[in-house]
């Protein structure tokens, strides 16, 4: 009787012992992803409900840019170039009588700008939040300030008053706060432009860099998207140096700013992923296509979405891109920085990218996009000119 219970009882543990391997060996689901080159970057923010990722992504870009010089690890301001560029903006609506894009985005070129123009300051000197909450919301901020532009640039008087600049600053004062002329920063005391000309970077090293056809390659202009309201120029190359580009920035420790669409299904908030999956049965073969052939669209659908392994995705054409764009498939949602490179379990091209919606799960705050997305739908990159490999900076004449 020993004997057998003996033998039941190992007999129970061997078939628990292959019951525990058979579920530790099982695959996980959805893709996991394995970093590779990756470049010192700041800690994630939170633009909460403002519409300032233009802000936050441009600066997280600047203070990579100011370590990678040298210089230290520092939170810089976004509500400080908000406060002035929504001032800039505004002044601007009503000089052409209404017709501008007065709405809350933005352009990586507003940040820079905004530098040179007004200075700089670090977050701790100018929170930007006199409003009773301690994350941005701008809600009541961006109504009020339109209806004011508004009702100037209908203008009873039938002549601008000499307050209204006055009344806006009064209304951006009293929400983000009074600017300091002067401030103490770690013992030493700064103005606004005395701290950004501390830096060792300047802004005049960063460039914007896009790529269509319905412009000349190698030459700039003005990228014909609302959110560029100042009307600021990018430089224009082929898709395929465009990813040189990226490419050749990370390889050698710089960052770069991105400005992208997330409009699609293929983006995935929650999940942190961004792919372009192969809807196109012509481009499959044998069992796949066969496969393929058998489901309904719904199901079609439903497969290529539900990230829950990695799926083959489309290769991206200069024309692709530029349909996308004309037909408003691709537009300038959402503002970025690419700070690595990284695979999933089957080998494929990643990019690992730093967003502004706060340290959130699965990846803190991070998000991986595919190299085709990011061929896709990149609208814009920002970076600093020496990140560009040689042959196409003599292109450029930079």
């Amino acid at each position: 009787m020993k004997r057998f219970i003996t033998a039941l009882v190992v007999c129970v543990a061997m078939v628990v012992s292959a019951s525990a391997q058979e579920k530790k060996e099982a695959p996980k689901k959805g893709y996991q992803f394995t970093d590779g080159k990756l470049v010192k970057t700041t800690s994630v923010k939170n633009q909460f409900r403002s519409g300032t990722c233009w802000c936050y992504s441009a600066l997280s870009f600047i203070e990579n840019e100011i370590m990678r010089a040298g210089g230290e690890e520092m939170d810089l301001s976004e509500m400080w170039i908000v406060r002035n560029i929504y001032f800039e903006k505004a002044v601007k609506y009503v000089r052409l009588h209404g017709h501008l894009n007065m709405a809350v985005g933005g352009a990586f070129h507003d940040v820079t700008k905004g530098i040179e123009k007004y200075g700089i300051v670090p977050q701790e000197v100018y929170e930007g939040l006199n409003y009773g909450t301690d994350k941005p919301v701008f809600g009541e901020i961006d109504a009020i300030l339109k209806a004011y532009v508004e009702a100037v640039v209908k203008n009873k008087n039938r002549k601008l008053t000499t307050a209204w600049k006055d009344g806006l600053n009064a209304i951006l004062d009293t929400y983000f706060g009074k600017m300091p002329e002067k401030f103490t920063w770690k013992g030493k005391e700064y103005t606004p432009h005395s701290f950004a000309e501390s830096l060792p970077v300047k802004m005049s090293d960063f460039v914007f860099v896009t790529s269509y056809t319905h412009h000349p390659f190698y030459e700039q202009y003005i990228v014909e998207v609302p959110d560029n309201w100042m009307w600021e120029k990018a430089y224009n190359v082929p898709l395929d140096e465009l990813m040189q580009i990226v490419d050749n920035a990370l390889a050698n420790n710089y960052s770069l700013g991105w400005a992208a669409d997330v409009s699609e299904k293929g983006f995935h908030r929650t999940k942190a992923i961004g792919i372009i999956p192969e809807d196109n049965i012509e481009s499959m073969s044998g069992t796949e296509a066969e496969r393929w052939g058998r489901l309904s669209a719904q199901e079609r659908q439903k497969e290529l979405y539900s990230f829950d392994k990695p799926v083959k995705e489309k290769k991206i054409t200069q024309e692709m891109r530029q349909e996308a764009f004309d037909n408003y498939e691709n537009t300038d949602d959402h503002g970025m920085v690419i700070i690595g490179t990284a695979t999933d379990q089957e080998g494929n091209p990643f990019f690992k990218v730093k967003n502004s919606w706060d340290v959130r799960p699965p990846y803190d705050g991070y998000y991986y996009f595919s190299r085709p997305y990011v061929e896709y739908k990149t609208m814009e990159i920002m970076v600093n000119k020496n990140a560009i490999p040689k042959a196409i900076r003599k292109k450029l004449a930079l």
